[in-house]
């Protein structure tokens, strides 16, 4: 059975800022980017995951960090998952004792793998006057390192590289002006 039986949804993302690799198998990055519209037409508002966040601390409970989404296959743990005004800040550990972390490390590393994907269910949506879904509140289950995210503006910068601020900017500035065209 198949995480999706129970309605989950996945949401790809190329993490906005970088995600970084570590010297210590460290990942960090944004798995969600509040205000974007992601290639599915979804846009999620910012204070999405809060509820689900403080659920799940109440009752002790962790965002798996998962390979390819596949609930057989954890590839390590999320330490931080947090809301900022961004979007959705995740970082953790890629545990090298598990083959497929050791795997996932190596793929990271040579730049084969960019991107970050969160698994949840959908409390509250609405569709705007565009069609798209406005995803107001999320129940997170899980954040996976993806072959293929969905939000094409972001990317990804390899182990030690750090993101150029100044084509972050432009590619910020780049995309306001399509949103601006498109709602023409």
């Amino acid at each position: 059975m198949d995480a999706r039986d129970y309605g989950l949804e996945l949401k790809y993302c190329r993490p906005e800022v970088a995600l970084e690799l570590g010297e210590d198998a460290t990942i960090r990055g944004y798995a969600s980017v509040f205000g974007h519209v992601d290639q599915g037409g979804d846009v999620v508002a910012a204070g999405a995951y809060a509820r689900s966040l403080s659920a799940l601390a109440a009752r002790g409970g962790r965002v798996k960090m998962l390979w390819q989404h596949d609930p057989a296959q954890p590839i390590g743990v999320w330490d931080v998952v947090r809301e900022d005004g961004k979007g959705l800040w995740v970082e953790g550990r890629v545990l090298t004792e598990v083959a497929q972390g050791r795997e996932a490390l190596a793929l990271l590393d040579a730049g084969a793998i960019e991107g970050l994907s969160i698994g949840y269910r959908t409390v509250s949506a609405e569709r705007d006057a565009k069609g798209r879904r406005l995803l107001q509140e999320l129940e997170l289950w899980e954040v996976s390192l993806v072959t293929f995210p969905m939000l094409a503006e972001a990317r990804v910068a390899a182990k030690g590289e750090a993101p150029d601020p100044l084509l972050a900017d432009l590619a910020e500035v780049l995309e306001d002006a399509r949103r601006t065209l498109a709602g023409r």
